[in-house]
């Protein structure tokens, strides 16, 4: 049985992830999950014997969480970062969620030859947002990485999700508002058209500070705008959404 003194190394840390007694594996030092994850893990549905690929994984928060949240028959995260991939692995045999969950350590841009075409019913990402480097000081931080489109652009995951679908699969991701034009073009002009979305607010009298999409390969045109999502009702104040559906 895996422990936490033979899976953590040095600066790591294992935290509660509130639901059916997960944890996951952090570094601090690396880069921590964020709201934005766990949003876009209550924003995913999936059907029973599905099959889900998390692009973009990090260490793993999604894929983990969508383990106890869907019916999901497997669900395989992809991971370019071969530390953070490790630290996902980890954590999937901490939780002994092995015969449902997989970590594959590779390039989203090379994700075609990874796995099968149309392979897969559902794909979730949370990309990274930034287009430009201001601010960063080395482009090989794992924080820069994730924040940044360093090791790939929405081009590339809207290529690779379209190309991994299922004809009819799902795709689910988490954005910011400001590229929400250059998002829409890119989806449709990889057929996948959205479907759902849903603006996310600090508080409800400040401007959206991210955007939750779903969109469905090879469907027609029509969207839902589904209601606001409020964080916090006041300073430090989750709203009652936030608290009973998302455990915050």
């Amino acid at each position: 049985m895996e422990t936490e003194k033979t899976l953590l190394k040095t600066d790591e840390r294992i935290d509660d992830l509130q639901r059916n007694n997960l944890k996951i594996i952090q570094s601090p030092g690396r880069f921590c999950f964020g709201m934005d994850a766990v949003l876009l893990s209550g924003f995913v549905h999936a059907k029973k014997g599905d099959k889900l690929l998390d692009m973009g994984t990090g260490t793993g928060i999604l894929p983990i969480l969508l383990s106890a949240k869907t019916e999901c028959e497997f669900l395989t995260g992809l991971e370019i970062q071969e530390e953070s991939a490790d630290m996902a692995q980890r954590s999937v045999l901490y939780n002994h969620i092995e015969d449902r969950v997989k970590i594959v350590c590779g390039d989203i841009k090379n994700a075609e030859n990874i796995f099968q075409r149309s392979s897969f019913d559902v794909i979730t990402c949370n990309p990274p947002y930034m287009i430009g480097k201001h601010g960063i000081s080395n482009e090989e931080e794992p924080k820069a990485i994730a924040r940044h489109e360093i090791a790939c652009t929405f081009d590339d995951v809207a290529r690779a999700a379209s190309a991994l679908l299922k004809p009819g699969g799902h795709f689910f991701l988490v954005h910011r508002p400001f590229r929400l034009c250059e998002i829409m073009l890119t989806l449709s002009q990889y057929k996948l058209e959205p479907k759902r979305m849903r603006l996310v607010y600090p508080f409800s009298d400040r401007e959206p500070n991210m955007v939750l999409l779903e969109a469905v390969k090879g469907a027609k045109s029509r969207m839902t705008v589904e209601k606001p999502l409020i964080i916090f009702k006041e300073k430090d104040v989750y709203t009652d959404e936030i608290k009973n559906d998302y455990g915050f």
